[in-house]
Formats: C-alpha cells, structure tokens, sequence
C-alpha cells in the first residue's frame, strides 16, 4: 500500500521568489505564499514556503511575481538540519508539482504581460530532485 502526501494551497506571494540555481544551471525558486484563515473567534495568516524545481522554477520566475495568487500543489517535506550553535532543528515546505496563476491578466510580471503563459502548469515534464 503506497501513502498518500498531497497538498493544495491557494494564496499570494508576499515577495518575490528567490531563484537560484544548481551547478549544472537547473533553476531553484522558493518563495513563501500567505494563507489567510478564520475561526468564530479569530483570523489571521499562514505563510507557506514553497519551493520549485526545474522548469517549473523557471516558469516561476518568468510569470510570477510578489502578489500574485497562485494554486500550489505539492510534496510536504520537512527538512533537519544543525544550527550554527550545534543545535537540531527541523523546518517545513511544500515541493511544488504544479502551480496554476489565479487572479486576473494584470497580476502577471509587466516584462512577460506580452508573452502567454502556459495554461496549465501541471502539464510542464520537469526532473524533481527527489
């Protein structure tokens, strides 16, 4: 029996995403996307950080950018690491799979308003690392 880890977010870029790439030039984008929730007696906002690879990464840069609302659906991965002070701590992300521009034509970057951009993201084939 093969488990099951899936998860959906619809929310905005708070900034800009952060592209990096590998050494063999493979695109890195991570950005982080603010949820908003409410309950009866309270509201507030998540920030979920994401991170792309590949040619969705490159996709990322091109059309998206602080503000816009995207749909992410990906891998929840939580990743260990060792501070600088020897202590472990652990942080959380979401691997994106696909991501789809919500919103309105003018949300789009103003260099790539000239361009189309694909209609379906989750179509793109891309190598994920993992």
């Amino acid at each position: 029996m093969s488990d099951l880890n899936q998860c959906q977010f619809i929310g905005r870029l708070g900034k800009d995403p952060e592209i990096r790439r590998t050494a063999d030039g493979k695109a890195i984008a991570s950005f982080s996307i603010a949820c908003g929730w409410k309950s009866k007696d309270k509201e507030g906002t998540d920030w979920i950080p994401v991170t792309a690879f590949g040619k969705l990464a490159e996709i990322i840069e091109k059309y998206i950018s602080k503000g816009s609302q995207i749909f992410v659906q990906g891998q929840f991965k939580i990743d260990k690491y060792t501070d600088k002070n020897g202590v472990e701590k652990y942080s959380t992300k979401i691997y994106a799979e696909s991501i789809q521009m919500l919103g309105g034509k003018g949300e789009a970057k103003p260099e790539a308003k000239q361009e189309k951009a694909p209609a379906n993201l989750a179509d793109i084939d891309d190598d994920i690392p993992f």
